[in-house]
């Protein structure tokens, strides 16, 4: 699949004149636990510059001031309180897990809340370490929901068993099988490409002007928040669009540039979608 005017115009479309938040999607964001606060403030950033109507955050308590002072469009809790997880969990139309979210016990409990409790008409969207937790559970014991996987190559080698040199065009749809139907692939690399069943997508934007702590927090968020308010526009082209603007934007910031900033990126969000929606 090509990446073209007519695609992204597929998904970007003009705001209803008659719609309200709740018109642009519910997302949960889960990570930011110590010493990793930033990321899941990046990731919530693109998020609501990307359109999502109403997100909330689930993180460390001393993360919270932090994040209202970058945010305070976002609602956020400390990820500790169970119940009030489970109530914003039940919420969400989208889940984003694993920004910043490290690989203690803490974060290990968070994401077997989030495995039990999804729901098959849920958006689970896992990044970061979350990726790294999920490489240890049995892939025929994930539930059913749309689940999208943001790795890095490294972190693609770990969930799949295959070496960074042997991640091909195909190994990587061979190894996809094992994941639920349906399951959609973001293969983070120098030359990204966007993979479900026998579709892949390669986007030739980006550059090494990205090669930045928060950058994948970045795009996880913009993926997170294209899925929230794209609800009707089919996933596949929704996570495209979303992973082609974080690169496309890059590649106009480094033009005057050499180290593109992730939260630059954010901020030029809401300008491209508009000109992109005309």
């Amino acid at each position: 699949m090509k990446v073209d005017d007519d695609l992204v115009r597929q998904v970007i479309r003009p705001r209803l004149r008659e719609s309200h938040k709740g018109s642009y999607g519910r997302v949960l964001l889960v990570g930011g636990l110590y010493p990793y606060g930033g990321a899941i403030i990046m990731a919530a950033i693109a998020c609501v510059n990307s359109g999502s109507g109403l997100v909330t955050v689930a993180t460390d308590r001393d993360n919270i001031t932090a994040l209202h002072a970058h945010l305070p469009e976002a609602m956020a809790f400390d990820l500790r309180e169970t119940e009030r997880f489970l109530d914003n969990l039940r919420a969400a139309d989208v889940v984003l897990i694993g920004s910043g979210l490290g690989e203690e016990e803490t974060a290990g409990r968070a994401l077997d809340l989030v495995l039990a409790n999804i729901r098959s008409n849920q958006n689970l969207v896992v990044d970061g370490s979350a990726l790294n937790l999920l490489a240890h559970k049995k892939k025929s014991s994930l539930p059913e929901c749309h689940l999208i996987l943001t790795p890095h190559q490294k972190e693609w080698e770990r969930l799949s068993g295959l070496a960074i040199s042997e991640q091909s065009v195909s190994n990587t749809q061979r190894a996809l099988e094992e994941f639920q139907s349906g399951t959609i692939l973001v293969a983070k690399s120098h030359k990204t490409a966007v993979y479900q069943g026998a579709e892949v997508a390669h986007l030739e934007v980006g550059g090494p002007y990205q090669a930045t702590g928060g950058m994948g927090d970045t795009l996880a968020g913009m993926v997170t928040g294209f899925l929230a308010q794209f609800a009707s526009t089919d996933s596949y082209k929704a996570v495209i669009i979303a992973t082609w603007l974080h690169s496309a934007i890059a590649d106009n910031i480094a033009e005057n540039a050499y180290v593109v900033l992730p939260t630059r990126i954010s901020k030029a969000i809401p300008s491209w979608m508009k000109k992109l929606s005309l």
